[in-house]
């Protein structure tokens, strides 16, 4: 039997206007989601801002949770979780990974995939992806299916409510101690 490993979703609410606007709609306490192979995590990604201080400046980003965005917004509160996985799904997970790390400069930030979650249509765009997609997209790309929807159609309060994913912490980021 392949050994289980783990991936770690992190959640989070930074609590900016961009964040704000989305939570008056989706009623949602966290509306960013991020992906990282280690419970420290060092390495995390996902898409975003690629620059703090312009939230119109999106695509995929290697996020860091002492610097960068994060250390702009002390207050960022976040839940974070344990997904189970074989070596082989992670393996997976990683080869996937390495495509969007090879090729970040072409990915954009997809934004009108947003309000395609509002509409309850998928927006989707070759090499544009919004944040819980992208974590959607790498989870479905290596066999785990944690809904029955399109990874365009994924919120980050759909994690919130699987329960293949185990509640390790929740406060805030800036507190926490893996």
């Amino acid at each position: 039997m392949d050994s289980d490993r783990s991936v770690y979703i992190l959640l989070t609410n930074t609590g900016t206007l961009f964040t704000k606007s989305i939570q008056s709609y989706t009623k949602a306490p966290y509306n960013h989601a991020s992906i990282s192979f280690d419970r420290e995590l060092t390495e995390l990604y996902s898409f975003g801002r690629k620059n703090p201080n312009n939230p119109l400046n999106g695509g995929f980003v290697k996020e860091d949770i002492k610097t960068g965005t994060y250390s702009k917004y002390p207050n960022t509160t976040c839940v974070i979780y344990e997904l189970k996985a074989t070596r082989r799904e992670v393996d997976k997970m990683k080869r996937v990974l390495r495509i969007f790390i090879r090729s970040r400069q072409k990915y954009l930030y997809n934004l009108l995939g947003v309000f395609g979650i509002v509409l309850n249509e998928p927006v989707e765009f070759s090499n544009s992806y919004f944040c819980s997609q992208f974590v959607a997209e790498i989870l479905q790309r290596s066999g785990i299916r944690l809904w029955n929807k399109l990874p365009a159609l994924v919120t980050p309060d759909d994690f919130r409510k699987s329960d293949r994913l185990r509640l390790i912490y929740e406060g805030k980021l800036s507190e926490y101690v893996p």
